[in-house]
């Protein structure tokens, strides 16, 4: 049973594996300008590096492939005049590439085809030969921290500046589209799975969402309460959005958000991650919802499973190197025959960059359709005249890994997505939510009746106030535990029920057929009370009958067997076969005076409506003084009802042994259904 307590993942055992150092690219040179940015991007082709250098502003570009050490001189991307601040790969084009400069301008600028950077290519003056931009757009009033391209219209790009704005770039023409103005400077800023929506944060703790074609909100809310800066990633093909920020206590955060309902706040809680000062940069795998976590300042990489909007960790790849930079190849640039996830370089010193692979540990060598799902071509879905016209899709072009694995040609094919339009989105939620909740109350019906069956047990604190009234010790009424008889089985009544607390309805009948056994021995000790002569007559039945509380013990010890209850019969024995010994010397003066108790005889018929009184009357020593009312009982009397008790006993079990099975069954088809669910979760 400790197995079901366990959250099922088929990544729970993923791991981060660095090369050798040979594989690394050594001698790079990091810019030491402290905006907030991740320093490097990578399309799986190429790395791009804000570089440091005392002439202008200019970036490097490493291709993947020239591992080792970097010469003092290389070919660098210039045409700035302040520094670089951001860079980003044009995803449909991976000889293009946008960079973003403190000069307020935006640069395009084309990698050449034989582009090489280990050897150096010098121009007729012996100098390093330098890549200059296609474009230089300018439209920002200060500069421009941010740059983004669309994941799936081709030409339109993204740029956020400390004029507190977004600008929406059409590259064709080099104008700006769309302008969307915020109260204070953004800093982070991600697109939708459809490329209509933009989530942005900026440094008024606000997190939005933007229709970037109509220019409004679509939802807004205050996001971290720490002042540091905060970064914002989409969920790819969901509704969600994660952010990572700071506590008022300068406690690393992480929080997922409904992107069309922000003002609910964050989906359960905000996650403590640490106490670290570095912002936590996360990056985001749709393919296995997996969210990376990468701290500034630290060489720590955490990561986390997406699932039913809850944050799991998985666990942690640990380094002694610290981190100012990193980026993530396409799923597309992957080793797939290696069971590789994410491939992803980090900056160490300022002076390095080391590669890191996340595999899925698995033995066999053959294609993993579920952890290798549809992944984003590098084709267009539409183009920015279509796509500035009001033309919209479901989301990037998509390609089958299975193709790019086996080596043959890739066929293209629409993304669908898996969630509705932000107003549709909560209708189709609910049903999902709904489903175990209408399951649950079928299930629980017969637990539901329980109370019902247990009402009884009500009169358990009764039986203690009775302890009170101890000292109301009344001998000579000895005739009324004759009425209290039924009382001895009280607790015959109660240990069925406790069993059909697990949802055994059949236990009721018996209950019946108990109370008439009850009844029946109660008024056969009221005919034994009317009349005097038995009552002189009981000497010698004691005598004869003291077989008879034997026979009773023996159906006691029975009943343990089913019940449970095994103390208080044992106690009753010792008690009632002291008080058969005392009875005899405290009834001698009876014999004496018989026409004295006639009388009292119309007392028990007074009495009779006060049944009830003996119910909450109930002490340990009248009960064992109601058992010598059951011995006049004849020896023929008391092996009938013996004889019908064992009967119903056997009943009572073979009906209890038959639910326990039906029981079985239904746990069984629980468990079916809960393991069907679970895996239909993880296929989504």
């Amino acid at each position: 049973m400790s197995g079901k307590f366990v959250r099922a993942s088929k990544y729970r055992h993923v791991y981060g594996q660095p090369p050798k150092k040979e594989l690394w690219y050594e001698n790079v040179k990091v810019t030491l300008n402290a905006w907030d940015s991740n320093l490097i991007k990578t399309n799986g082709k190429f790395i791009s590096v804000n570089w440091n250098t005392s002439a202008g502003g200019s970036f490097g570009i490493i291709p993947v492939e020239e591992h080792g050490k970097v010469p003092d001189v290389v070919p660098l991307f210039r045409g700035h005049t302040a520094q670089v601040l951001d860079t980003d790969f044009d995803p449909f084009d991976d000889y293009r590439i946008a960079s973003s400069s403190d000069d307020a301008k935006i640069g395009i600028f084309e990698i050449p085809k034989d582009y090489t950077f280990l050897h150096r290519e010098t121009d007729e003056e012996g100098e390093a030969r330098d890549v200059h931009p296609v474009k230089m757009l300018s439209g920002h009033g200060r500069k421009v921290g941010h740059i983004l391209f669309n994941p799936v219209v081709k030409d339109v790009l993204a740029s956020s500046s400390l004029d507190r704005t977004i600008k929406i770039w059409n590259i064709e023409t080099g104008k700006d589209e769309i302008t969307l103005t915020h109260p204070e400077m953004v800093t982070s800023m991600s697109f939708s799975y459809d490329g209509n929506y933009l989530a942005t944060v900026a440094r008024d703790r606000k997190l939005r969402v933007w229709d970037i074609r109509a220019q409004k909100i679509v939802s807004e809310c205050k996001a971290h309460e720490g002042a540091k800066s905060q970064r914002v990633v989409w969920l790819g093909n969901s509704n969600r959005l994660a952010t990572s920020g700071f506590s008022r206590l300068s406690e690393r955060q992480v929080a997922l958000w409904d992107s069309f309902e922000l003002e609910k706040g964050p989906l359960g809680k905000f996650y403590t991650v640490d106490q670290a000062p570095g912002v936590l940069m996360p990056f985001y795998d749709d393919a296995n919802r997996i969210l990376f976590l990468v701290g500034k300042g630290d060489g720590n990489i955490r990561y986390y499973e997406l699932q039913d909007d809850q944050l799991y960790e998985l666990s942690e790849y640990l380094s002694t190197d610290p981190q100012r930079g990193f980026a993530v190849a396409p799923k597309r640039k992957l080793n797939l025959k290696d069971n590789e996830i994410m491939k992803c370089f980090k900056t160490v010193v300022d002076s390095c960059i080391e590669p890191i692979s996340f595999y899925v540990p698995r033995r066999s060598e053959a294609f993993q359709h579920d952890i290798y799902p549809d992944a984003p071509s590098d084709k267009p879905a539409l183009t920015a005249e279509e796509w500035f016209g009001g033309k919209s899709v479901e989301g990037p072009l998509l390609i089958n890994l299975k193709d790019l694995y086996e080596g043959s040609e890739l066929e293209l094919r629409p993304a669908k997505k898996e969630e509705p339009k932000p107003k549709e989105a909560p209708k189709k939620e609910e049903p999902k939510k709904e489903e175990p909740k209408k399951e649950e109350p079928k299930k629980e019906e017969p637990k539901k009746e329980e109370p019902k069956k247990e009402e009884p047990k009500k009169e358990e604190p009764k039986k203690e106030e009775p302890k009170k009234e101890e000292p109301k010790k009344e001998e000579p009424k000895k005739e009324e535990p004759k009425k209290e008889e039924p009382k001895k089985e009280e607790p015959k009544k109660e240990e069925p029920k406790q069993e059909a607390s697990n949802g055994n309805n059949a236990l009721n009948k018996e209950t019946t057929v108990d109370k008439l056994l009850e009844k029946s021995s109660a008024l056969d000790a009221l005919n034994d009370a009317e009349d005097p002569s038995k009552d002189t007559s009981s000497w010698d039945d004691e005598e004869e009958e003291p077989k008879a509380p034997e026979t009773d013990t023996k159906t006691e010890q029975k009943e343990p067997e089913i019940k449970g209850d095994v103390k208080q019969p044992k106690s009753s024995k010792k008690k009632t076969k002291e008080q058969s010994k005392e009875q005899p010397k405290k009834e001698e003066p009876k014999k004496e005076q018989p026409k004295k108790e006639e009388p009292k005889k119309e007392e028990p018929k007074k009495e009779e409506p006060k049944k009830e009184e003996p119910k909450k009357e109930e002490s340990s020593k009248e009960k064992h003084e109601a058992k010598p009312a059951t011995r006049p009982l004849k020896l023929e009397q008391t092996a009938e009802k013996l004889s019908t008790l064992v009967y119903n006993l056997e009943g009572i079990v073979e009906k209890l042994t038959k639910a326990n099975i039906e029981k079985n069954e239904r746990l069984e088809l629980l468990e079916t259904k809960i393991e069907h669910l679970l895996s239909k979760e993880e296929s989504r």
